[in-house]
């Protein structure tokens, strides 16, 4: 399962109206960062990323043209780049957030962005919403809980009659 990690604006506080900010950020390989690496980076707005980019790869090729290196191993060299910049994608966007005063907030594991984002927003809503006990979240269809917080309108759970047994087994001494 893929990992994500979340991170928020820390000029704007971390609130219900700040949450149109968050930015999930899915750790891994980035299949079309490594095939097509300058367009990623701009795609992605990671600017100084993208200039370090460039210039790397032009002086690597350079300097190994220079040293009288064939094409073959030139295009070996770049592949391995490629496949280099296609696993430190998430990295990089992680490194350019934190440099634009982000802040990880939480690491997600979910199947996709979609489910990553839902199971983030239940945990971080559970936390910022201060309520120990939320009157939504009880289950209607079973038995009241059995709560001792004061002011609250709960009930015991009824008691079991004695001598029976719960479940699918047959009452003591009947038939069978």
């Amino acid at each position: 399962m893929p990992v994500y990690t979340v991170h928020a604006p820390v000029a704007d506080s971390a609130d219900l109206a700040a949450t149109d900010k968050f930015t999930f950020v899915r750790d891994g390989f980035h299949f079309w960062a490594a095939v097509a690496s300058v367009i990623w980076l701009a795609w992605n707005r990671l600017w100084l990323a993208l200039v370090g980019w460039i210039i790397l790869s032009f002086a690597i090729d350079f300097g190994l043209a220079r040293l009288g290196i064939g094409r073959g191993a030139i295009f070996f060299v770049d592949l391995v780049l490629m496949l280099l910049m296609g696993f430190e994608a998430a990295s990089l966007r992680r490194w350019t957030l934190s440099r634009g005063k982000w802040r990880q907030l939480d690491i997600v594991v979910a199947d996709d962005e979609e489910a990553a984002e839902r199971r983030f927003f239940e945990r971080w809503a559970a936390r910022h919403r201060g309520i120990v006990n939320d009157q939504w979240s009880v289950d209607r269809g079973g038995p009241p809980p059995t709560r001792t917080i004061p002011g609250q309108p709960f009930s015991k759970p009824p008691l079991p009659p004695q001598g029976s047994i719960i479940g699918l087994f047959p009452e003591p001494g009947g038939s069978r």
